[in-house]
């Protein structure tokens, strides 16, 4: 029986994993920071404090298959650290590289690894990103997951241990926290957006597909020492998601059709640059290699993850 160890699994793609395998029989430990609440559903977990490359994960591997990487240090929006590369480094990349090392001395079969699209780049104006594409980071996470692929693949590719590598774009689901929460959460108290007359793309995946995703990527055989962009397959336009989620709220969508200039110049005199370029630029993924190498579609609809998003914001609204 495959005895999967799963890092990560209080955050927003790991609880939603924790209920997938447990709904599914699959065998699984956690591997937390610190001895979960008494409430905890956690049937089997090992404590191993912070990641870094001192972390000792000798118990937690014992007697694991495979690895599903999720922890690290996110993308963080109000940096405090006076080095932020060095610290997502710290963790992202040294953290990984010992993990992965002490995954090999255990036996481990196979080390999944949640990256980022941000690996790629920030924007895409020539056409979607690929496998394919060389490396664009433009950031201190984007980096640091770039030199954590780059890492795991140098230690499997001395030894047995297969890698996979998912990079998924912005994720959005049950338990979303961030930009994405807060779009809902202006949508959702009706002010009028001025995004109307932006004219972008931008691929989403949402945690149940990635979820979905992962499970396949455990023991589907071509999914070994691959690297793969995963999306939704349905590439939306700012005006048009903001549309979707006030579907899912059953609210109307109150967009005013502002100039993008005029948005971009805002913007910068307010000092929200890379927020509004993420509103108004694209970034769009060529997830065609994951559907065709492992036969993976998207169980979910974009309108069905909204749904899903909306009902646990609206639940979470009334508590």
């Amino acid at each position: 029986m495959t005895l999967i160890l799963l890092t990560g699994s209080t955050g927003f793609v790991g609880q939603t994993l924790c209920k997938s395998l447990t709904e599914t029989g699959i065998a699984f430990r956690a591997a937390v920071k610190t001895i979960p609440n008494p409430g905890s559903n956690l049937q089997d977990y090992c404590t191993v404090g912070d990641i870094g490359p001192a972390t000792d994960w000798s118990m937690a591997l014992d007697g694991i298959d495979v690895v599903i990487h999720l922890a690290n240090r996110a993308h963080v929006m109000n940096e405090q650290a006076g080095n932020p590369l060095a610290e997502y480094r710290r963790v992202n990349v040294d953290g990984t590289a010992n993990f992965a090392r002490q995954a090999v001395k255990a036996g481990v079969r196979r080390f999944i690894f949640v990256s980022s699209i941000k690996v790629n780049g920030e924007e895409t104006k020539d056409g979607p990103f690929n496998e394919d594409d060389p490396p664009s980071p433009q950031d201190a996470y984007g980096i640091s997951k770039w030199e954590a692929e780059q890492e795991l693949q140098q230690i499997t590719g001395e030894t047995k241990m297969e890698f996979v590598i998912l990079r998924p774009p912005l994720m959005y689901g049950p338990g979303v926290k961030a930009n994405f929460l807060r779009l809902i959460q202006v949508i959702d108290r009706g002010f009028p957006l001025p995004l109307g007359a932006i004219q972008n793309l931008r691929s989403l995946i949402s945690v149940s597909n990635l979820v979905d995703a992962l499970l396949l990527c455990t023991h589907h055989p071509k999914a070994a020492n691959q690297t793969f962009l995963i999306s939704d397959n349905e590439d939306v336009s700012t005006p048009s998601l903001i549309r979707f989620i006030a579907k899912a709220l059953n609210i109307p969508a109150r967009l005013l059709p502002f100039s993008p200039f005029l948005i971009r110049l805002a913007g910068r005199l307010v000092g929200k640059t890379d927020a509004v370029s993420r509103l108004l630029g694209s970034l769009v993924i060529d997830s065609s290699k994951i559907r065709d190498t492992l036969g993976w579609q998207p169980p979910f609809t974009l309108q069905q993850g909204l749904n899903e998003t909306a009902q646990w914001y609206n639940t979470t609204k009334r508590k």
